[in-house]
């Protein structure tokens, strides 16, 4: 059975990426348990901009992500543990099963709603700052 937004026990956190436009900022819920990092935003009709979900891979690794049971296309955003965005993969296609690989080492997934990386202006080497990336 599906539970609704809120009544997860997800936190909610500040998220900020450096760009060349500017310091654009986020708030994200943050799937750490496996469970969380399952289910991610399946079954969600709708997703605010400014939201997402931050998906905590740590220690880096190849990360693999699909959309099955994800009704809205997202931006999936693939971080360094670094901080710095591996790649991008834009407009993802809702409900496919497809595979979509982070082509490289990944200690976290951002989740936005699609077309939030062309509106910010959003870039593979741009900056992100959460507490995940500073070894806390």
């Amino acid at each position: 059975m599906f539970v609704g937004w809120g009544a997860q026990a997800a936190s909610i956190q500040p998220l900020e990426i450096v760009t060349k436009t500017g310091v654009h900022v986020f708030s994200v819920e943050m799937a750490t348990t496996e469970e969380e990092k399952t289910t991610g935003l399946m079954y969600r009709k709708e997703l605010a901009e400014g939201k997402g979900m931050l998906f905590d891979f740590s220690p880096d690794q190849e990360v693999s992500m699909w959309m099955k049971n994800t009704y809205i296309p997202l931006d999936m955003i693939f971080i360094r543990a670094d901080g710095r965005i591996l790649r991008i993969a834009e407009n993802t296609e809702p409900l496919s099963t497809k595979i979509i690989p982070s082509r490289g080492l990944a200690k976290a997934v951002l989740e936005v709603i699609g077309g939030t990386a062309q509106k910010y202006g959003i870039q593979p080497g741009d900056r992100v700052a959460h507490p995940l990336f500073n070894g806390k």
